[in-house]
């Protein structure tokens, strides 16, 4: 195998990176000066040498604790959590949310093989337990997975006296109704709120 079919290979394993599109962006490299492909492999390296998860959350950071965990102008009595450390890249655009955060690392899929064990949950109880924590936000994605992800917390997270609430679900702002699946409009009516 050469040297572009490896690239090619190891670029396809990526998400939403078929075939096709490995092939191009193997052959952009090497359209490019040599320097901008070692500085693209040293961030690579680099990025493998340093990321390591939270000692706490479980989401990336260079350091033990990540930038959330060790934030004190953050209310560490509100946890959200997420399935993967993406997820708090979206919630952080927001700009609203002022808690920390507990990532997962996954969702239930007994189907791939992903199961209670996989997912970091121990250490959320271990967070709950200790009795700072007020409210436990479950902000999972909204799709079967996820659904039963947040429904096993909700179990595991029962005997303790913390707050858990779910992230409402409904229609998008800028959406249509006429456009909307049924479930998505169900959800939408009953997430309602008083309009003040």
């Amino acid at each position: 195998m050469s040297a572009i079919d490896d690239l090619v290979t190891e670029f396809s394993r990526l998400p939403t990176i078929g075939r096709k599109s490995a092939t191009r962006l193997t052959y952009h490299l090497l359209k490019q000066p040599p320097e901008q492909s070692r500085r693209l492999a040293n961030a690579l390296s680099t990025l493998v040498e340093r990321i390591r998860k939270c000692e706490r959350c479980n989401n990336l950071s260079e350091a033990s604790l990540c930038e959330y965990c060790t934030d004190s102008r953050r209310d560490h009595s509100l946890v959200c959590v997420v399935e993967e450390p993406g997820d708090i890249a979206a919630i952080e655009r927001t700009g609203e949310f002022r808690g920390v955060f507990h990532v997962l690392g996954g969702r239930l899929a007994p189907l791939d093989g992903v199961g209670p064990d996989d997912l970091a949950v121990s250490g959320l109880l271990d967070r709950v337990r200790a009795g700072s924590v007020r409210e436990v936000i479950l902000a999972t994605n909204p799709k079967l997975e996820g659904e039963a992800t947040a429904l096993y917390v909700q179990e595991q997270l029962a005997p303790f006296n913390v707050l858990v609430t779910r992230i409402a679900r409904g229609i998008p702002v800028g959406g249509d109704l006429e456009y909307a699946d049924g479930v998505t409009i169900a959800q939408a009516i009953a997430a309602r709120r008083e309009m003040k």
